[in-house]
């Protein structure tokens, strides 16, 4: 449903991972595990003639665009776990991978190749929840966010088609938390909001330069990834049909330039300038309940990017969006839940302007346009712990007497 009612619990138990507190939503003991892969694809094709000094310099010795920047597409897996302790308390806990990229050209040597021939960021981030259910109409949470991140950039050292590329890698694991809410104003009615931290990634590796000498030395960058608030409606319309709504604000901001300093001698080595805006999404989506064990599912989302057309970068081909999702839930045992999804996001044009204001302007002046789309296709497992036949609703774990 292109996340439509995330922080309502409109998507299941992965709910979890944008609202901890949606957690009490889910009574007795369920896990739910999903595998996803995403293909990314574009393509920067050169709109002018690669020039080098100036936008009137001379031609570059290479002039040919990057071909697919999106390789092969990756499996991104994540989990979710409740498990209810009193009629009032639960824990549990989620995992995934909330930031991620891979990026590498189809043509290593391409005209833009001092600034970036190869990306590749991961993210794994685990996430132990409280939830508690104040009353009828109230539910709270919080989740502690593990977040391990790792990094590896590779630009061109020259010019040359057989330039030495220069290698900045590193990662580390930090911490930062979710808080969120839940209300039930009115029977079928569900509102959820929700808080992610920012996560400040310290990271420590090392920068292979070919210049002026071949030479690898340690290097340390903070990365202040954003913080977000989520907000979250799911409403019951009738006893087929269910409607959700969701708004999501991202401080991409807070991603401006970040200095790459060398260990040694406390001397910065070089910066990663991106400069990005504040990112904005919003969608919809409903729900039909076919028949007993099946459910249909659709929606459609925009999003609003943190980079434009001064900012972006070689590595990616990112703009406004447009997401179209559809799926379905089948309830293949008492305790077995299938679901399947796929989402095709229409990416607006994008272009790079490597042409004297660019935060990473190097030597070469160069534009290029790239028109993206991303395809992503989902399956998920629920597991109910509980005996099924159990009368319901189900007892927690602990009971108060």
């Amino acid at each position: 449903m292109a996340y439509a009612g995330a922080a309502s619990g409109g998507i299941g138990m992965g709910a979890m991972a944008w609202n901890p507190a949606t957690i009490t939503m889910f009574p007795g003991r369920h896990s739910n595990w999903n595998f996803t892969y995403l293909n990314a694809n574009g393509d920067y094709q050169p709109t002018a003639p690669s020039r080098v000094g100036s936008p009137a310099g001379p031609l570059n010795p290479i002039q040919l665009g990057t071909g697919n920047i999106g390789g092969d597409g990756a499996f991104i897996p994540a989990s979710a776990s409740a498990w209810q302790l009193t009629d009032r308390l639960w824990v549990g806990m989620t995992t995934g991978a909330p930031y991620g990229l891979r990026s590498k050209p189809d043509n290593q040597a391409h005209a833009a190749q001092i600034y970036g021939r190869s990306a590749k960021v991961v993210t794994i981030n685990v996430s132990p929840t409280i939830g508690y259910k104040v009353n009828d109409w109230l539910s709270v949470g919080a989740a502690l966010q593990v977040q391990y991140l790792s990094a590896k950039l590779k630009q061109a050292g020259g010019l040359a088609p057989s330039a030495f590329p220069v290698i900045l890698e590193g990662d580390t694991i930090d911490f930062g938390y979710r808080l969120g809410a839940t209300l039930t104003p009115f029977e079928g009615t569900n509102i959820g909001v929700a808080y992610r931290s920012s996560i400040t990634q310290t990271l420590e590796g090392s920068l292979a330069t070919p210049t002026p000498v071949l030479a690898r030395f340690p290097v340390k960058a903070n990365l202040n990834l954003p913080d977000s608030v989520v907000v979250g409606v799911s409403q019951v319309i009738n006893e087929q049909w269910q409607a959700h709504l969701g708004v999501e604000w991202t401080n991409w901001s807070r991603f401006r330039n970040i200095p790459v300093v060398n260990e040694i001698n406390g001397l910065p080595a070089t910066s990663l300038n991106f400069q990005y805006d504040d990112a904005w999404f919003f969608s919809g989506g409903v729900e039909y309940k076919y028949s007993k064990d099946l459910t249909l599912r659709a929606g459609v989302g925009y999003e609003m990017s943190a980079v434009n057309d001064r900012n972006r970068t070689i590595y990616i081909s990112d703009n406004d969006r447009l997401w179209l999702s559809a799926g379905a839930s089948y309830q293949v045992t008492d305790r077995i839940k299938l679901d399947v999804g796929y989402t095709y996001i229409d990416v607006k044009k994008a272009s790079v302007n490597y042409t004297g204001a660019h935060p990473q302007q190097g030597a070469v002046f160069y534009t290029a346009e790239a028109k993206p789309y991303i395809h992503i296709a989902s399956v998920g497992i629920t597991y109910n712990w509980d005996d099924p036949k159990q009368t319901l609703p189900v007892q927690p774990v602990v009971r108060k007497h």
